[in-house]
């Protein structure tokens, strides 16, 4: 969210303007049913409810000013036809001021609290933008389009998480998703991202990458344990693309064993792999991604389930690591990342939404357009009732 888009969210208190022809306007208007009516009525005192509509949306200046007109308008007015008696004028003028002096002191409370409101909502932008990065994102390898929306209403962030980082050994995508929703998953996710930033660049093997974001999330619930605070895991996936001709990591012992290398090169051959963009994905226990090919076609990527991040020490042998899948993105291809925000999504049957079909619904979709039209199209099969956190990320080769 930027500044410009920070700004449209703040409520906009009515032009000058827009207050003086309003309310000389309610006055005419007022005076002359007076007029109509006769001396005896006091349809004038209706004038007092300008202030207090005014002091919902105005400023406190804007609300002092309307005061003081209507004051000296019910002063005037009294002037030229007075009450029976006197003490009637006093009770009325003294009524006048004090329901403008309430009004003025709600109007000055309430824009002290849009005031903090709005400090709060700032420094939620500026945690936003520290915790996940503006979208789109262009990086030598790839363009990343993409959408995040929280479940709870008004937060800025939630459970899911995502970040690309451009490195030396190719350009890096996470995403994941923190066990839980809301402000209490922002440490737990806030511990991973930190962990991939670093050693997104520090770690030549993506394997290790995947190490480094499960030591982050072990010690994290360490501390957890130590405030009281309940212990979370991370559902991710981490990516490496590189472009055609990018250097490669050939060796076995380098990320994957010559089981995987063989299962990669039946898969596709070593020459399909180098024409197209490569891509390298380990998966800590997510949902796997979907290939949109350039005709049309939507093929899930095949991923060893994983473990998720926080629990490799209960669900795996020390010193066991994750695997390594190896694939082509090809040129037109888009590798599209998602959290089960949409894939959880159920109609009023239970069903839950047929991510594959939509996908294919949307072939045609630009692939900047897709994570937009993708959500639109689950929350419609929902009813518009979210149950978590939505991510949805498009990743293509650069341009």
């Amino acid at each position: 969210m930027d500044g410009d888009d920070q700004q449209s969210t703040a409520p906009r208190a009515p032009g000058n303007r827009t207050v003086v022809l309003g309310v000389l306007a309610a006055t005419v208007v007022t005076l002359l049913v007076q007029a109509a009516s006769g001396t005896g009525s006091r349809l004038v005192l209706l004038l007092v409810f300008l202030p207090a509509l005014l002091a919902g949306l105005g400023t406190v200046v804007q609300t002092v000013a309307v005061s003081v007109w209507v004051t000296a308008v019910v002063v005037v007015h009294s002037v030229l036809f007075p009450p029976g008696d006197l003490p009637a004028r006093l009770g009325t003028l003294l009524g006048v001021i004090a329901a403008e002096g309430a009004v003025i002191g709600l109007c000055a409370r309430r824009v002290r609290r849009e005031r903090q409101l709005s400090r709060i909502r700032q420094s939620a932008v500026a945690l936003q933008r520290q915790l996940l990065r503006p979208l789109p994102v262009t990086t030598s390898d790839v363009r990343l389009d993409g959408l995040y929306r929280p479940v709870e209403q008004d937060a800025l962030v939630g459970g899911d998480l995502y970040d690309i980082a451009a490195t030396p050994h190719g350009t890096r995508v996470l995403v994941g998703d923190v066990q839980g929703k809301g402000l209490p998953a922002i440490g737990t996710g806030f511990a991973v991202l930190s962990a991939f930033r670093e050693a997104a660049f520090r770690e030549p093997h993506l394997a290790a990458v995947a190490d480094a974001l499960e030591a982050a999330v072990e010690r994290h619930n360490a501390y957890a344990v130590q405030s009281g605070e309940q212990e979370r895991f991370v559902t991710a996936t981490v990516l490496c693309v590189r472009g055609p001709g990018g250097d490669e990591e050939r060796s076995a012992t380098e990320e994957r064993s010559a089981t995987e290398v063989q299962a990669a090169t039946e898969e596709r051959s070593a020459t399909e792999v180098q024409a197209a963009t490569e891509v390298r994905a380990v998966n800590c226990g997510h949902l796997s991604p979907y290939l949109l090919h350039p005709d049309g076609r939507v093929e899930p990527v095949t991923l060893d389930p994983g473990i998720p991040l926080g629990l490799a020490a209960l669900a795996a042998p020390a010193g066991d690591l994750r695997s390594v899948r190896r694939f082509a993105l090809p040129g037109d291809g888009v590798l599209v990342l998602l959290t089960d925000g949409i894939t959880e999504a159920q109609d009023a049957s239970g069903t839950f939404y047929p991510v594959e079909r939509g996908l294919a619904d949307l072939a045609a979709t630009p692939a900047d357009a897709l994570p937009e039209a993708l959500d639109r199209r689950a929350r419609h099969w929902s009813g518009g009732h979210s149950r978590d956190d939505v991510t949805v990320l498009a990743v293509r080769p650069a341009p």
